[in-house]
């Protein structure tokens, strides 16, 4: 197939009006008259409000509302944007009577400007009763409750038993693990820890809401899923959805931080108490105590191996840190077992072991990986080590024990398909190549492990391997509308959010391409609950797979719908009938229309009809992206900095639809990786307060902090994706903290086993190691 549009690295279709400064945003958009929103946040870790006085503070100048726990409906919900029946459990109130993490929204106040919204704030009188801390996961089980509450409740079986503060358990196993661990000539046992880390994408979170004209309520939000917002808010507002639009604007980026609800509920109720527009905008205090993070985690893994570094037996046992709510809890955590052990697919046996719990911390959510991230991190720092206790090169190791093209496993099969189908086969996979050429890329042969740079200074080199999804088999689903106007151009609608990928650059091409024509002739519209087809969301690296196959299918239907039409026009049969992307052409006798003439023909004078169709995508199949990550860093023996001097990602995601956003996006979630890795910390006092809650405190790194970051993109194809497309959004960040660590090991003998691996840490280990 010769692709014309589809393959091309084309700029972003808005990206002169981002870089000009003239993107419209939620906030750009809020009406003049709209009450300031605000929340007051509890100081407190867990305590139960006894007392909570709002007089002084509604007699404050300008304010027009306050509502505390006392004022709204109680009513459990989920604010975890997933498809219905929520896998989440609902265990979260709109304000309550008991607050659980420092951070839980205690009362709302509305203002007619911001600076009254803060005294009045500062007025609210409240009594707090502390309740019993629960900040350590591995205990959390024996603690006491953090959810007593009798209404709470979970709509999927995943092991809940808030009695216990366990949010969610996943379990599975291949095999008999217990069986072939004794005859494995060498079995490792290592525990790895992951911190919570923050999405820090540049928009926070915000919302304005109004009163149409017929009373219903209108939600303008920054997310990623706007019809899962509707539902949410219906469910806990206890309206009907009818009631409810959900309206996305330009989204400033979300990376999972946007799959959850939260703005959206305080201007909601303010504007159903008051029938006035209302507007929220969270600081990024509120960012960081007030919304969710990647969940911290503890992994025990046992890997077991036959001398010739065969891989026998996996035995994964971890620990999930889902905060105060369980956001995302069980579905994270079982992505880090799913996505990740079906890597090694020649292993006898294999066991995940997981537990979610409650503490009283800021939420864990959604945040690019979605949990595969974690459990790549500790799975492939295993392996690693593995390699090293053998005396094995890692790059060998996996070589001998990683899935392959043309190949299945029967764990991806059982924790995948439904009974009776047919087993699943790796039928593009290319992870193979990926480490070829890594290793190639990265100079592998001639720089590892490690070469001396001076007295003081040495560096290392480190590698890792990972997959991820390409959306949700039988869970997600998309639709498209195409719409022929008048004058020959087509109207795309999607329910689908671009979050700063270039989705909406990237779904255009794939609509142009299925249709045969420019661009410049599909003018694109999402997302809006009202008006624009169903979309799950831009989570689950979704977009580009799923509803680029919805695309593909509604422009099947719209060819379908010219050449049926062509054919009543020119009085013959559809057969005789063909569409170049200009003109729709009679066959015999040959003759001619463009597709201007022929949509102004077909609407006003001839047939009198539009032509418009809906497609639709479910996928029913993984179609996994792959990626080996290669890092090259530099030790300083003195300090024990670590610097990333370059890092080399090569990525099989199917046929790029566009190549150079690809590579953004595989740099961008790079960066990411490097950032957990190093960076990114966060710590709590032992009251429960997060520590690094501003970008003062919380380290990102800057452009100087990621060194040199190369990302080389294979040729694949997948048949199940739009013209072989797979996904990349996430694949990209998993391998970067295993493969520094390992770099680091490599380098200077210090084996990092608890992110980020600050110099502290790498230096006092060096002291030991030197002592010894």
């Amino acid at each position: 197939m010769t692709l014309k549009i589809v393959k091309q690295s084309l700029p972003k279709m808005d990206g002169m009006s981002l870089v000009t400064g003239k993107g419209v945003y939620t906030d750009d958009l809020t009406p003049r008259d709209a009450l300031v929103v605000r929340v007051l946040r509890s100081p407190h870790a867990h305590a139960r409000i006894s007392r909570i006085d709002k007089t002084r503070a509604e007699k404050v100048p300008g304010v027009v509302c306050v509502l505390t726990h006392e004022d709204v409906i109680r009513k459990p919900f989920t604010r975890a944007g997933q498809s219905y029946p929520e896998l989440s459990p609902h265990d979260k109130f709109l304000l309550d009577a008991t607050v659980r993490h420092v951070g839980d929204d205690v009362a709302i106040v509305a203002a007619e400007t911001l600076q009254a919204a803060e005294k009045a704030m500062k007025l609210i009188k409240v009594t707090y009763e502390p309740l019993p801390l629960v900040l350590d996961m591995e205990t959390a089980d024996s603690q006491p409750p953090i959810h007593p509450e009798p209404e709470i409740l979970a709509k999927a079986s995943f092991g809940f038993d808030p009695r216990r503060n366990i949010a969610g358990t996943v379990a599975f196993e291949l095999g008999q693990v217990d069986e072939v661990m004794p005859d494995c000539d060498l079995v490792t046992t290592h525990t790895y820890r992951t911190q919570g880390q923050a999405q820090a994408m540049m928009e926070t979170q915000r919302t304005f809401t109004y009163l149409d004209v017929y009373g219903r309520l209108v939600v303008v939000s920054s997310t990623q899923i706007p019809f899962h917002v509707r539902r949410i808010l219906a469910n806990a507002l206890d309206l009907p959805a009818s009631r409810i639009r959900v309206i996305k604007p330009r989204i400033g980026g979300g990376f999972g931080s946007k799959q959850t609800v939260h703005s959206e509920f305080y201007p909601a109720l303010i504007t159903m108490k008051t029938g006035r527009p209302a507007k929220i905008v969270y600081t990024r205090r509120e960012v960081f105590r007030g919304t969710t993070s990647r969940h911290a985690m503890t992994f025990t893994i046992t890997l077991g191996a036959s001398r010739d570094g065969t891989l026998k037996a996996i035995d994964m046992n971890g620990i999930w840190d889902t905060g105060a709510y369980g956001e995302h809890a069980a579905t994270t955590l079982g992505s880090a077992g799913k996505k990740v052990l079906t890597l090694y697919n020649r292993v006898e046996a294999c066991r995940f072991q997981g537990k979610a719990v409650y503490t009283n911390h800021v939420p864990g959510g959604a945040l690019r990986g979605y949990g595969v991230t974690q459990g790549i991190f500790a799975l492939e720092s295993a392996i690693n080590e593995l390699a090293h206790e053998l005396g094995l090169d890692p790059a060998v190791v996996r070589e001998k024990n990683m899935i392959r093209q043309g190949e299945t496993t029967p764990l991806y099969n059982m924790v995948t398909k439904g009974a009776g189908e047919a087993p699943m086969l790796m039928d593009s996979c290319l992870l193979e190549a990926c480490v070829a050429r890594g290793k190639e890329l990265i100079e592998w042969e001639s720089t590892y492990p490690r070469q001396q740079m001076s007295s003081t200074r040495v560096r290392g080199v480190g590698m890792a391997i990972s997959q991820q999804g390409s959306g949700l088999p039988n869970i997600d689903m998309a639709a498209a509308s195409l719409k022929l106007n008048d004058d020959g151009f087509f109207s795309l609608t999607l329910g689908s959010t671009d979050i700063g990928t270039g989705a909406d650059t990237i779904l255009t091409q794939i609509a142009a391409e299925a249709l045969g024509v420019p661009m410049d002739r599909i003018v694109l519209y999402t997302a809006d609950t009202d008006l624009t087809p169903f979309d799950s969301g831009a989570y689950a690296s979704s977009t580009t797979y799923t509803t680029g196959n919805a695309i593909l299918d509604a422009a099947a239907k719209m060819l379908a719908a010219i050449q049926k039409t062509g054919a009543a026009y020119f009085d013959t049969v559809e057969e005789n009938i063909d569409f170049d992307g200009e003109q729709v052409i009679r066959r015999q006798p040959y003759e001619t229309i463009s597709l201007a003439e022929f949509s102004q023909k077909i609407t006003y004078s001839v047939i009198h009809e539009q032509l418009s169709v809906t497609g639709s995508y479910v996928p029913k199949k993984a179609a996994p992206p792959f990626m080996a990550g290669f890092a090259q860093v530099e030790v300083d023996l003195e300090t024990g900095q670590v610097t990333l001097e370059d890092f080399v990602g090569v990525v099989d995601c199917g046929t790029p639809i566009n190549p150079m956003l690809a590579k953004v996006q595989a740099e961008g979630g790079i960066a990411q990786g490097i950032g957990l890795a190093l960076y990114e910390e966060a710590a709590y006092t032992t009251s429960g307060k997060l520590i690094q809650d501003t970008f003062m405190q919380y380290k990102l790194p800057g452009r100087t902090d990621v060194g040199t970051i190369r990302v080389e993109l294979l040729d694949g194809f997948d048949d199940t994706g739009p013209y072989g497309a797979k996904s990349i959004g996430e694949v990209v960040v998993n391998t970067v903290a295993p493969a520094i660590t390992d770099a680091i090991y490599n380098a200077c003998g210090v084996r990092i086993r608890e992110l980020p691996a600050t110099p502290e840490k790498v230096f006092l280990q060096l002291k030991v190691i030197k002592s010894n």
